[in-house]
């Protein structure tokens, strides 16, 4: 007999990184519900995105594939349609796949594989906001700068929260109707939460859980002798200088964040229970990751970008303890593991034959305890760059190359904080060598550069053009048929009622 397929719940929040949560050791952050997946589940302590940036991260976790395999530059690089996704290949398992937020598709396919999406995304389809290394002193006004720093602090309504109240409400829906529609696909539901991406504001109520005296300044503070050059050009890009940003607003941006944390907490646990009242929670693996994290100030940096830490890795969680012993996994692993991971799951733990090679490797030794990969490669080809940089994290070292650049190397067992550049001791000389050559048997250096040159010059020019004249959007438009919603004359009252209602309520007896 087949095993029944679990179902799939897959929450992502954007630019969280992983040392700002309570189960990672932050001593503030308050997530009651997220620690309780914690406590319940496996969490790997590890785990990094494969290019630090929103879509190029989004698309390598849907893909399973390194950005540059499939041309996933930065945040206006097109997605082909024939790339296969994750939501392809469960969908082709026979699992009804549904997206309510934000994946950052760029170009005219805005589905990728899902049956439905259930909301817009909060970020532009089209190619507007194209990377130009060639005039990298030319700054694009879209490019990240200080304001949000500068005017951290608490508000009424935003942007985001308009957005993801909207992408919690439409989750929810989906699993209430999904009960009660009597579905018998299983389902692999994306929720991903735009928060606690900058802009760095927050409600009242979440602001007003934390003290603001309390809050934690960064552990790394600005000094221009841990710039090297990334770091400078990334201080350039968002328009930051040494007189741009006071330890007040620090403290408010951070305090910001926290909250928008908890405000993502929250809305996690409102899905969490609409699962548990319409009793999914047990056939269902819930799954939480981020895209990136977000450096918060440290080193005298913001936002992502870069390969250090707190702008590399990313929460994971896996729960489903019924299935999978509650642990902690210590190797490196990313999050184009995910593809294989969901893979295997809807085939019974076997892989499926993939329609193109796959770069990532599925968590699930690592779940059942036997064995695993320790590993992570990674590329960054978007805006602060003047050329690829390129990332290994394997056992205790991070290697860091990029051409115009000298390496860096370091050991993040003795070094976590990242303050000691290995690369400049000869008695690393050797390892930093074999990682060069590694490097230089990985990637064709030269030949990626020009194919990002390629792209951004193709897609300036596309972005130019299709501004002239009549604009057609890519932009995904949610449609939902209101004749067949609430009461209408065309549906039986007393059999949309029923059927409405959950748990359906038992015939009267006379």
């Amino acid at each position: 007999m087949t095993p029944k397929q679990p179902n799939i719940l897959f929450l992502m929040a954007d630019q969280m990184k992983a040392s700002s949560l309570p189960f990672y050791g932050h001593p503030l952050v308050k997530t009651p519900y997220l620690s309780r997946l914690a406590e319940e589940g496996v969490v790997f302590d590890s785990a990094y995105c494969n290019s630090p940036l929103c879509a190029p991260s989004r698309f390598t976790l849907m893909s399973g594939q390194l950005p540059a395999r499939v041309g996933g530059y930065d945040n206006a690089a097109d997605f082909p349609a024939d790339t296969p996704t994750f939501a392809h290949y469960l969908r082709d398992a026979g699992y009804y796949t549904a997206l309510t937020g934000k994946m950052h598709f760029c170009g005219p396919d805005q589905l990728h594989g899902f049956e439905e999406r259930l909301t817009t995304d909060i970020y532009p389809a089209d190619y507007g906001w194209f990377v130009d290394w060639e005039n990298f002193e030319e700054r694009p006004s879209y490019y990240h700068n200080m304001s949000s720093v500068t005017q951290a602090g608490p508000c009424v309504r935003s942007n985001q929260l308009d957005y993801d109240d909207e992408v919690a409400f439409r989750a929810k829906r989906f699993l209430y109707d999904y009960a009660r529609n009597g579905e018998q696909r299983p389902f692999c539901l994306t929720v991903s939460l735009t928060h606690p991406h900058d802009p760095y504001t927050i409600g009242q109520q979440y602001w007003d859980r934390y003290d603001h005296q309390a809050i934690d300044m960064p552990r790394v503070p600005y000094s221009r002798e841990l710039m090297d050059p990334h770091s400078r050009r990334l201080r350039h890009v968002y328009q930051l200088d040494e007189n741009t940003v006071n330890e007040a607003q620090i403290r408010n941006a951070r305090h910001a964040y926290y909250g928008a944390i908890s405000y993502v907490d929250d809305q996690i646990g409102t899905i969490l229970e609409a699962l548990a009242e319409t009793n999914l929670a047990d056939d269902t693996i819930i799954v939480f990751s981020g895209d990136h994290g977000d450096m918060l100030g440290e080193r005298g940096l913001w936002y992502k970008m870069s390969w250090f830490e707190d702008s590399a890795r990313v929460p994971m969680i896996v729960h489903a303890p019924s299935r999978f012993a509650p642990g902690r996994v210590s190797e490196s692993i990313s999050t184009m593991d995910l593809l294989p991971t969901f893979a295997e799951l809807a085939h019974g733990g076997k892989a499926p034959e993939y329609a193109v090679p796959i770069d990532g490797r599925s968590l699930l030794p690592h779940l059942t305890g036997t064995g695993g990969h320790d590993e992570v490669i990674g590329e960054y080809l978007g805006e602060g760059a003047i050329a690829p940089l390129l990332m290994i994290r394997r056992g205790r070292y991070k290697f860091v190359h990029s051409a115009p650049d000298p390496d860096q190397l370091y050991d993040l067992e003795s070094d976590p904080l990242e303050l000691v550049n290995l690369a400049c001791d000869p008695a690393y000389a050797d390892l930093c060598h074999r990682f060069r050559n590694e490097v230089a048997q990985r990637w064709d250096y030269d030949r990626l550069h020009g194919e990002v040159l390629d792209s951004q010059r193709r897609r300036k020019l596309i972005s130019r053009a299709l501004k002239q004249g009549r604009i057609t959007t890519w932009d995904h438009q949610p449609v939902f048929d209101a004749s067949m919603q609430y009461m209408r004359n065309t549906i039986d009252l007393d059999d949309l009622e029923r059927r409405a209602r959950f748990p359906m309520a038992s015939v009267a007896q006379s």
